[in-house]
């Protein structure tokens, strides 16, 4: 085992390595628009981050961007997907497989309906603004099945294998007390090290760092890894195979990416450029408002005046020598007026980037049926692209996760033609608008 943690540590520290280009760009998209979020450096729970915040559209519409992408995509107490059967399965059967598989799906989507879904899946959505959301989907109990936790970008490593696809998900757990250690990993024996550790002073803290990669040597089945090291003693805690399609429970999806790169980019890089004008600009307006009521004075240095001692507050008598002009206010070099036109531009430009900007006005007289589907098409005609990816990445691997868990618990069972599995159909209302199209 201590070999397997040298090993993996290794491909943790090059994970890391990794990432660093990126964070520069990832914390900038978090204090321009996430303030909240966690940061990638070090920082105090409860630290104000919002001191580069000017302009607030880019932090509402982060907000509205998961919002919408939520109900357009896995829409809250809604069933956003069928499980049909395959083409592969003869069509004197089909019938049949497609109403064992209804029934299936509405367990399925009431499971989800009575789990945290709903709150933890818009929690990734705002990483995804970023570029790349990470959702662990793990098993619960009898009375929740089901349990999701929405991770922190700063706090996962990722790597990508032979086939470009995510393969690697490193998770760092900070400050956990050793003592919890065997409540988090029951079915673990506790190496020596750890044992003594929890003998001795079972309160302190340390990290631990949660490792599921693919194994490759499992050439006709989906099999994965699942480690978790301490990185005070470096020794493995929790060792762990699981195998089948849906037995990963890290779900890694992205808006978009660029070849060869491990991480995505999402709108909120798009309009960055924009966002830092727009707080720019308030900025300066602020400024010169600021000048125009304070104003900028002069004076002859008589040796009379003490301009430690000049208040400008109204009913103050500022003295003045002789003869001298005491107090002479300047004039302001021009007018500010133009920074008005740059606003307008760039929130418009925030807007579209983030999908917040409409056809017509929503707050005015109620849309119709036909304004309503036509504004759901123009959304999925603009993130057409990013719908494609988040569908392979999120809706597909978070269904047979949910599948995976269930067959597991035995609460339902899939109906199986030759060996052969059913496929997922997307009917959110994102999938309902591109095929209108």
């Amino acid at each position: 085992m201590d070999q397997i943690a040298d090993r993996m540590l290794q491909k943790y520290e090059r994970a890391k390595q990794a990432r660093v280009n990126f964070e520069p760009l990832f914390e900038d998209c978090f204090e321009y628009a996430l303030p909240m979020r966690q940061s990638f450096y070090t920082e105090n729970p409860g630290q104000r981050r919002d001191d580069k915040i000017f302009d607030e559209t880019a932090v509402v519409g982060v907000q509205e961007f998961a919002s919408r992408l939520q109900s357009g995509l896995v829409p809250n107490f809604a069933r956003w997907a069928d499980f049909i059967a395959g083409s592969e399965i003869p069509p004197d059967k089909q019938d049949v497989v497609n109403n064992q598989l209804d029934e299936v799906t509405d367990y399925v989507f009431e499971v989800i309906q009575n789990s945290n879904f709903g709150q933890e899946i818009h929690e990734s959505f705002m990483d995804l603004a970023v570029g790349t959301g990470v959702l662990l989907v793990e098993e619960g109990d009898a009375i929740n099945p089901v349990r999701f936790n929405a991770i922190p970008l700063p706090s996962v490593h990722l790597d990508t294998g032979p086939d470009d696809k995510i393969d690697h998900v490193f998770r760092e757990r900070k400050k956990i007390r050793f003592d919890q250690i065997p409540i988090l990993y029951p079915n673990s024996s506790m190496p020596p090290k750890i044992t003594n550790m929890i003998s001795s002073d079972g309160s302190a803290t340390t990290t631990l760092l949660e490792i599921v990669c693919r194994d490759y040597a499992s050439k006709n089945e989906e099999s994965y890894l699942h480690y978790a090291i301490c990185m005070t003693t470096k020794c493995v805690v929790f060792y762990n195979k699981m195998q089948g399609v849906g037995s990963n429970p890290f779900i890694c999806f992205r808006w978009s990416k660029c070849a060869g790169e491990v991480y995505g980019r999402g709108p909120l890089m798009n309009a960055l450029s924009a966002i830092k004008t727009t707080n720019l600009t308030i900025e300066l307006i602020l400024e010169n408002a600021q000048m125009s009521i304070s104003g900028i004075y002069q004076m002859e240095d008589d040796g009379v005046v003490n301009v430690d001692t000049i208040q400008l507050v109204p009913g103050s008598i500022i003295p003045k020598g002789i003869g001298s002009a005491g107090l002479q206010p300047i004039q302001a070099a021009g007018n500010f007026d133009v920074a008005q036109l740059v606003l307008s531009d760039m929130r418009l430009n925030i807007k579209r980037a983030l999908y917040n900007y409409m056809l017509g006005n929503p707050d005015r007289t109620p849309a119709s049926a036909t304004e309503v589907a036509e504004r759901m098409a123009d959304l999925s005609l603009r993130m057409g692209s990013a719908f494609g990816r988040l569908q392979a990445e999120l809706v597909q691997p978070v269904l047979q996760r949910l599948i995976y868990i269930l067959k597991k618990q035995g609460r339902i069972e899939i109906p199986v033609v030759n060996g052969r599995e059913v496929k997922v159909k997307s009917i959110s209302p994102l999938a309902q608008a591109q095929a209108n199209q």
